[in-house]
């Protein structure tokens, strides 16, 4: 099993920043990715990172605002936000695999509790 909790969400106004965190406790996990959801719409893929290289990927939308690293500790993913836009207002969860790399939801074993993030316009 592994056990992933998420902090940092919060609000913030258009144009700032917020840095999400993911710890991860259990197995060894391979990969682990943000993804979010806003309301009423499906849950979108964010990026992703491998746990061995760090190797990222990024969606379109988010790509040279936000970025996903990995901690000292290994443990510990993070995703940095910056130039935050009112469409990146969602519940944001950090997700989990034991093997390979994955873009949808469906991939991932292991889900955080989510962490809403809220950016006023």
């Amino acid at each position: 099993q592994v056990h992933l909790v998420e902090s940092g969400g919060g609000l913030v106004q258009a144009g700032g920043s917020l840095k999400l965190s993911c710890v991860a406790s259990g197995r060894t996990i391979a990969t682990m990715a943000w993804f979010r959801q806003a309301p009423g719409k499906e849950r979108e893929f964010v990026a992703t990172i491998t746990w061995n290289g760090g190797g990222t990927y990024y969606t379109d939308s988010v790509k040279g605002r936000f970025t996903i690293s990995l901690g000292n500790a290994k443990n510990t993913a993070y995703l940095q936000m910056n130039s935050l836009k009112p469409e990146d207002t969602a519940v944001y969860y950090c997700a989990a695999r034991m093997y390979g790399k994955g873009l949808r939801d469906l991939e991932y074993n292991y889900w955080g509790q989510g962490t809403q993030v809220t950016v006023s316009s």
